[in-house]
């Protein structure tokens, strides 16, 4: 896939940000295919969350934009029973905002946000050594889409198809990103 990935990536054009067409989505394969790393070190395998939707967002404990942490629980709460799953990605590639250890970091998440949605470990998300979601991520939506910092949010659908990208000025409590959730929950759900 990484191949296939890297090949493309140096074809796609400029997408904007936003949703993308569903053919496109279905031709770059599945979410399914990739498997993350829990904060706690044990696989994390999307294939997992089949049949529900995905909020996955990269995260830092020293940002700027770390009080969407709030917000982030706020849509876990609301929409997990409408089975839809929020995953923070933490990542130390911007500004060097996330320094500390994974248990830090969990605990900080958990003491200073309430924060019960899975956590991944500390993931590169820009760059030739980016996660190979993130390579597909850039496959899928062109590299217009990639993460330029903290707190981007990818939205993929039931199907484990990605059908959406918010930079970071997109908050969770936005209705531009609600509408878009509810959009790709499965449609006994909606």
């Amino acid at each position: 896939m990484i191949s296939k990935v890297a090949t493309a990536a140096s074809v796609i054009g400029t997408v904007i940000l936003g949703s993308v067409p569903a053919s496109t989505a279905r031709q770059n394969g599945s979410a399914y295919e990739f498997t993350l790393t829990s904060i706690d070190g044990t696989p994390l395998p999307l294939e997992q969350y089949r049949g529900k939707a995905l909020l996955i967002v990269n995260t830092a404990s020293l940002c700027g934009f770390t009080r969407q942490y709030e917000g982030l629980q706020e849509i876990w709460e609301a929409y997990r029973e409408r089975v839809l799953v929020v995953i923070a990605i933490l990542s130390n590639d911007f500004g060097g905002q996330e320094p500390k250890s994974e248990i830090e970091i969990k605990d900080f998440c958990r003491g200073a946000f309430g924060v019960t949605f899975p956590l991944a470990e500390k993931t590169r998300v820009r760059g030739p050594d980016a996660h190979a979601f993130y390579q597909w991520a850039a496959v899928t939506l062109g590299a217009a889409a990639m993460p330029r910092w903290n707190f981007h949010k990818y939205l993929i659908d039931a199907n484990g198809y990605l059908v959406a990208s918010f930079p970071a000025t997109v908050t969770p409590r936005s209705r531009r990103l609600k509408s878009a959730i509810e959009a790709a929950l499965p449609a006994l759900e909606r």
